[in-house]
């Protein structure tokens, strides 16, 4: 299976070096720029789950010439457009493309702009980031690399997928229930995202003050209240999950959208917590938290694309 993989940051560049590691025919497509700069360094994991380097493979928009089986896109939703657009000489009437992205906004921009028929779903929960050499760093050991057919039926392409995807070290599951597991990955990403955003603190942080663990709760309450009325209910099991780790004292969790905040950089703001927002508007309900949450986060993107 030709695989192309769409960004080779923190999280495209953890799944290629993974699958290119494992045997697989793994190409990443990069920006002249970036591939330059690749050609020289490669890609390398630290992680304690085992290193990995690789010599990458590397095409830019302009060398792609014929289609993929399989394109992983990982890339920021502010960067989809300019994915989109470079990739579309790789995508044919059976491509399948597995987005690696946050939230759902994206599912309707890539079918609009190909095929649903091209599309499958996938969820990927693992902590990478660049390090300052530019490798990638995975932060902590558990990862769930999910995937499966929208309607949740065991095909045959779906089940090449897993083929290829199994003994890679990257934690892959074939999954019969894909679209829960990804209104599940939006749950948690808008709660601890919006959370730690609007409070300015890791969970540990906000949890040791007097009302922090009431705000917690009372956040995941009104994102799994949208979630519930616009998509597909999370389990009780999950919600506990969260739950508790969103109200551990001793916990450092964090989200990566804070992160990005913390450091400067440009945050998933729409796709995390805007879109979010306004189907629960939509859906006729009152999110004083996440409104909050979005404000602020909005106020702070205009700041940074905005300075002056």
């Amino acid at each position: 299976m030709r695989i192309l993989v769409v960004g080779a940051g923190a999280t495209g560049g953890y799944l290629g070096v993974r699958l290119a590691a494992a045997g697989r025919d793994v190409t990443f497509l990069v920006r002249e720029s970036r591939k330059a700069k690749l050609r020289v360094d490669g890609l390398k994991i630290r992680s304690p789950l085992g290193d990995a380097s690789i010599k990458p493979s590397l095409v830019s928009a302009r060398e792609v010439s014929s289609p993929f089986d399989l394109i992983i896109l990982a890339v920021k939703s502010y960067q989809l457009e300019g994915a989109l657009e470079d990739m579309s000489p790789a995508v044919g009437p059976t491509t399948m493309i597995l987005p690696v992205l946050n939230g759902m906004s994206h599912m309707d921009r890539l079918a609009r702009r190909f095929s649903t028929q091209n599309l499958l779903g996938c969820t990927f929960i693992v902590v990478t980031t660049i390090g300052s050499d530019g490798q990638i760093d995975q932060l902590q050991p558990r990862q769930e690399f999910a995937y499966g057919e929208m309607d949740g039926s065991a095909s045959e392409r779906v089940g090449a997928v897993d083929l290829q995807m199994q003994g890679a070290n990257i934690g892959a599951r074939l999954s019969s229930d894909i679209m829960r597991d990804m209104w599940q990955k939006w749950t948690f990403l808008a709660a601890l995202g919006g959370l730690t955003c609007l409070m300015r603190g890791n969970i540990g942080q906000i949890a040791a003050t007097p009302t922090g663990i009431s705000q917690a709760r009372a956040f995941l309450s009104e994102v799994a209240t949208i979630v519930r009325a616009i998509g597909k209910e999370p389990s009780s099991g999950f919600l506990s999950i969260i739950e508790r780790q969103m109200t551990d004292k001793q916990s450092t969790l964090a989200s990566s959208m804070f992160r990005d905040l913390t450091g400067g950089h440009p945050v998933e703001v729409e796709e995390i917590i805007g879109d979010l927002y306004r189907r629960g508007v939509a859906a006729g309900l009152q999110t004083p938290l996440l409104e909050a949450a979005y404000t602020h986060l909005c106020i702070y993107q205009n700041m940074i694309e905005r300075p002056h």
